[in-house]
């Protein structure tokens, strides 16, 4: 699955469940932190297997559902800690649903060899065979079935996003805001 299909299934998802459960869209810390854990399994293993060469595949370590539920557990630890448990709610749906999205197409294609990334250390990392690197794969994008699925969810994400009244748009912006500034007096 591509990063705005993974992020497309993590922000409907999170933002139907707090739609259903608070009755409200998702506050903007949420929302950036869903995103965040949407891309979080790749932006981990594709530069160590693709780039560093550490890992023999880019869907091991951070796909791997031990590491999922180490990563997610001690998250949860902390952010309770603050009382702030939502924000690793949000993190954990978006981390959970891009290990979804990447085992759904293997699952009902019935190619279970390639879910092996899911009990990675314990079982091998799938028979992908040479990986290639970022640019390759982004070159070999093609308007697919699943391809377009992926572009539609992004489109649903878009609108969901906007209705949801694009939180955690002023929480980037601020962000930019400051850094612009700090930059400015740099220099």
């Amino acid at each position: 699955m591509w990063p705005w299909g993974h992020l497309a299934v993590g922000y409907v998802l999170y933002s139907l469940f707090v739609r259903a459960y608070r009755g409200r869209p998702p506050a903007g810390l949420p929302a950036l932190l869903v995103a965040f854990g949407t891309q979080f399994p790749d932006l981990v293993d594709k530069p160590l297997a693709w780039t560093v060469g550490l890992l023999a595949s880019g869907r091991s370590l951070t796909h791997s559902l031990l590491t999922a539920t180490i990563v997610i557990g001690l998250l949860g630890w902390y952010a309770g800690r603050r009382e702030r448990s939502d924000l690793a709610f949000a993190f954990a749906v978006g981390y959970l649903s891009h290990l979804l999205g990447d085992a759904i197409g293997p699952f009902i294609d019935g190619e279970y060899v390639y879910l092996t990334f899911l009990g990675w250390p314990l079982l091998p990392p799938p028979p992908y065979g040479t990986e290639e690197g970022f640019l390759a794969h982004f070159g070999n994008f093609a308007l697919t079935p699943a391809s377009t699925v992926g572009l539609a969810l992004a489109v649903t994400l878009l609108a969901l996003w906007y209705r949801d009244g694009t939180p955690g748009l002023d929480l980037v912006r601020s962000w930019l805001a400051r850094r612009s500034g700090r930059s400015d007096r740099e220099h």
